[in-house]
């Protein structure tokens, strides 16, 4: 029995668990505000909000609906556009894009104001860019964005007025949101946890790389849930490894104090990272299993050296090293009864320097046609290690060993530089296809490659003297 509260009213349901969360909204409850675009996460249209219970407080969050199983929902506030509506007038989010003329052709509004809801929704406000972040997974079709961003800054400008405690009773009182919300901590207490099941079933996490795929075939497939799992989630640090549960989320990255503090640039390297709904839900350890030779998390892991510990049925337990971990397109060094529990690196050191860069067709929400990541560390510029990996060049999430090996011990010149680029492109194997040939994709590997060096060590290199 799945069991959550929509809007204001408790759902108890025995529907698969697998299907998506939008179809049961709309043709199960008859909610139409939330819209069907892409059904790949990509447009927005179906954006809601999830609530997840957190000692007294809620915790609210975006989501695309149209790839979360509706199993994902046990225990949740689940809130679409229906249910933000005040009961005489609009809502200031309702009225902010109404008098910017920010509406257009209207089909893809919900998700919008459903996205700047849970704007206010959060438990930090730093800039006005946060603003413009929450909106990240919401395309508008009518080229209306200008409107569509102003509005956003004035709802962020009412916002900042908003003070840290009893956030819930000011946005109530300022008319963002109906009285109901009040009430739905009490409601989701008395929602009884699921006991983890031992179900022979295809094990889904968030679901953002399943659903676009096969949506149709888990709507009616048995699935195994384990998103959020306590077990299973969760950034922790000891000593000096840091251990990320394989349940994390890119949000819970992003929003980690301590990652911050060891990856000062982390927010903006996860921002080319899909958009802010699918962050929500996108776990690391499915961007793993997923094996696409351009994910972004993988090549991220990769390059701190990260080690993975996997768990079988009988609870034992092996680890190995993510670099190990891909044997070909697509096959993992994986048992059927296996599933990754954690994933481990060591925190890097002051000394130690870490970078990510992408290439894309759209600068975001986009694949990458090649992605890159390098973690090193230099003593009187001379390299005493260096983890090297690469996306979009291979079949698999690619770890250059050959250069990573010719580099360390290495004095850092433009010279050793450019010898290392000829290591890099005898490794790599890249083919064409839809996101460039094969020598375009060569040529971002060398680019790429010294971009690392030309944004780590600013005043050793210089533009100019690598690309001539």
């Amino acid at each position: 029995m799945i069991e959550f509260v929509l809007n204001n009213k408790l759902i108890k349901t025995d529907a698969n668990a697998g299907m998506t969360l939008i179809d049961f909204i709309r043709s199960e409850q008859q909610l139409k505000g939330t819209k069907i675009g892409c059904r790949e996460g990509d447009c927005g249209a179906c954006t809601v909000l999830v609530g997840s219970l957190n000692n007294k407080d809620i915790l609210y969050k975006s989501i695309t609906s149209c790839i979360s199983p509706l199993g994902n929902a046990h225990g949740k506030h689940i809130v679409t556009v229906e249910g933000i509506n005040l009961e005489d007038r609009l809502n200031t989010v309702q009225i902010a894009l109404k008098n910017n003329n920010a509406t257009q052709c209207g089909f893809c509004t919900p998700g919008f104001v459903m996205s700047l809801i849970g704007l206010g929704l959060q438990n930090i406000l730093v800039s006005k860019e946060d603003a413009i972040k929450a909106i990240s997974g919401n395309i508008c079709r009518c080229t209306g964005y200008k409107s569509i961003e102003k509005s956003a800054y004035q709802i962020y400008d009412k916002l900042t007025k908003m003070p840290f405690s009893n956030r819930l009773n000011w946005l109530v009182d300022n008319s963002y949101l109906p009285n109901y919300f009040l009430a739905i901590a009490d409601k989701l207490k008395k929602i009884k946890n699921h006991t983890p099941a031992d179900i022979e079933g295809v094990l889904v996490a968030g679901g953002t790389d399943l659903y676009v795929q096969n949506a149709d075939a888990l709507a009616e497939a048995d699935v195994n849930l384990v998103y959020q799992s306590q077990q299973l989630a969760g950034i922790t640090f000891y000593k000096d490894r840091c251990i990320v549960g394989a349940e994390t989320t890119v949000s819970d990255l992003f929003y980690n104090d301590a990652m911050l503090t060891y990856f000062p640039d982390i927010r903006n390297f996860l921002k080319l990272v899909s958009s802010e709904p699918i962050r929500n839900m996108a776990t690391i350890a499915g961007n793993f299993v997923n094996a696409s030779p351009i994910g972004d998390l993988t090549i991220f892991f990769l390059a701190l050296n990260a080690s993975i510990t996997l768990q079988n049925k009988s609870h034992s337990l092996r680890t190995i090293l993510l670099k190990d971990f891909y044997k070909g397109y697509k096959k993992l060094d994986l048992k059927p009864d296996e599933h990754i529990v954690n994933i481990a690196f060591n925190v890097p050191k002051v000394k130690y320097k870490f970078n990510f860069e992408k290439v894309s067709k759209r600068t975001h929400l986009d694949i990458a046609s090649v992605n890159s990541a390098i973690q090193m560390s230099v003593s009187n510029n001379k390299v005493d290690f260096v983890y090297f990996s690469l996306g979009g060049v291979a079949p698999v999430p690619f770890y250059l060993t050959e250069t990573c090996q010719f580099l360390t011990g290495k004095t850092l010149s433009v010279e050793i530089l450019k010898e290392a680029t000829q290591i890099l492109q005898q490794e790599i194997k890249p083919i064409s296809d839809v996101r460039g040939d094969e020598t375009y994709k060569r040529l971002l590997a060398r680019q790429l490659f010294y971009a690392h060096f030309l944004k780590l060590f600013p005043k050793t290199f210089q533009i100019l003297e690598l690309v001539n």
